[in-house]
């Protein structure tokens, strides 16, 4: 199947100069931001984009809080359908779910508060959700205090995305995913969408889609459009003004992109621009003035200071005119572009004590991290960890000298996920695995150094801001 894309053309073609570009790239590095891959469009035309290695633009990748964008977006199709009013009282459709008193407060919540974050509670409801013993995330949202008059404040609220995914669920009779593939995803040209799910079936709606890059790219053009696509009003006509618009106060504005205001879902930017953005760096940046699309997908915590590099440098870098041509600036960038690699450590090669390490299983007792035992092997150009957890029992390989090794691995009983696998030598004594997965912002480092008859083995998460784990096994090898 042939996806459509974006057509594709020089920076300078559309008005931006590549020296800008170039400096945008230098401001992620010199910050240390951990970008998984970039895209840059101006109109509508593709003029910048590139993947750290072993990323690549055919993967997708978790979305999270970028997701609550597409769900908005359903509640729109849905509104332009006639199966529900944002003025729709939220207990209305959840009868069977109510607490034994409802609050005023609770009754006066609309769908509008959903979509707006002003539904009125004091914080997230999140782990109220998560944490439900009966997995009834309806019942659980519902039977939170409501504490202030619904719309009167803004709250960031996961769970009251997940709400807008329950209502659609019930109006629709489908899931969010089926009810947008033909209104969304298949005029888009988006294949192979994923969201996950609460123990009900329900899309989780404030995070858990998967895309790839450019077809986060593709809705922000769309809704750049205006909600138009290849001459057709794909959006309901005024929906993209909308849900883009300040719908809410969140802040006094200032310095800060999260206090410019929230539309539908949204939120407002400085230089006139807004986005979808979500946990460690995936961001979708609409910049109307501009006529442009800035995409990233990345594994960090620095998100207003990605935010900063986009003003900082794309931003000056868009001009009017065609600018003059620099062919050794679009040369520089075309080759940063193509040689982008994700920052991991990478010492030694080889070391003596491969030979001690080699072939031993050690057996771990219960930890947070549900491995229970773990064998370790090298061959001339790869290392393998055969791995026992409660995922089950796989092997996982990880290429020598700075080469990746793509893997499947099962992360949980049910699913599985693509990741890339390399290994060094931090010294004589310590075996740095590095695990990638390659679908995630998330990136493994786990540092093995063999003490006698056991294996220390210290796992460190690239999001994880410092913490880590630590487990302790013992070889059961008898005859070593």
């Amino acid at each position: 199947m042939v996806v459509p894309q974006l057509p594709r053309t020089t920076p300078e073609e559309q008005n931006v100069r590549s020296e800008g570009i170039v400096r945008f790239l230098d401001e992620i590095h010199r910050q240390n931001l951990e970008l998984h891959s970039f895209m840059f469009v101006r109109h509508g035309h593709v003029i910048a984009e590139g993947w750290w290695e072993p990323y690549r633009r055919s993967y997708p990748h978790m979305l999270f809080s970028l997701s609550k964008s597409f769900t908005s977006t359903a509640i729109g199709f849905a509104e332009a359908e006639g199966l529900l009013t944002l003025d729709d009282p939220v207990i209305g459709y959840f009868s069977e779910d109510l607490p034994e008193e409802i609050s005023p407060n609770l009754s006066a919540m609309r769908i509008r508060d959903l979509l707006t974050m002003g539904t009125g509670h004091d914080k997230d409801t999140l782990d109220r959700l998560l944490q439900s013993e009966d997995g009834n995330w309806a019942k659980a949202f519902l039977s939170a205090p409501v504490v202030h008059p619904p719309g009167s404040r803004f709250v960031y609220n996961s769970g009251a995305t997940y709400m807008l995914s329950a209502i659609l669920h019930k109006v629709a009779g489908q899931s969010l995913l089926d009810y947008l593939e033909p209104r969304l995803f298949k005029p888009l040209g988006i294949v192979g969408a994923t969201w996950e799910t609460c123990p009900r079936g329900i899309a989780a709606g404030g995070w858990g889609l998967s895309i790839t890059t450019e077809d986060i790219a593709k809705f922000g053009q769309l809704y750049l459009q205006n909600g138009v696509w290849n001459n057709h009003q794909l959006l309901p006509d005024g929906w993209a003004n909308k849900a883009s618009s300040k719908q809410i106060s969140n802040g006094d504005g200032g310095e800060s992109d999260w206090t410019q205001g929230y539309g539908y879902q949204f939120w407002r930017c400085r230089h006139g621009a807004y986005r979808g953005d979500g946990a460690f760096g995936q961001f979708c940046v609409i910049m109307p003035e501009q006529d442009a699309v800035i995409v990233m997908t990345g594994g960090h915590h620095k998100l207003q200071e990605a935010m900063n590099a986009v003003w900082n440098h794309l931003l000056p870098a868009m001009e009017r005119e065609k600018p003059k041509e620099d062919q050794a600036k679009h040369a520089e960038l075309t080759a940063r572009l193509d040689g982008l690699r994700l920052n991991v450590p990478q010492y030694a090669s080889f070391s003596a004590a491969e030979h001690q390490l080699h072939g031993r299983t050690y057996e771990f007792e219960a930890n947070p991290t549900g491995v229970r035992q773990v064998t370790v092997a090298f061959e001339e150009h790869m290392a393998l960890l055969h791995i026992q957890s409660g995922a089950g029992e796989q092997t996982v390989t990880f290429g020598r000298n700075g080469q990746w090794r793509e893997n499947k691995v099962q992360v949980t009983p049910t699913v599985t996920q693509r990741v890339a696998g390399r290994f060094t030598w931090k010294d004589s004594e310590n075996l740095m695995l590095i695990l990638c997965r390659v679908e995630t912002p998330f990136t493994d480092i786990c540092t093995c150094r063999p003490e006698g008859d056991e294996l220390e083995m210290t796992i460190h998460r690239n999001t994880s801001a410092g913490e880590s784990w630590k487990i302790r096994g013992k070889c059961v090898d008898r005859n070593r």
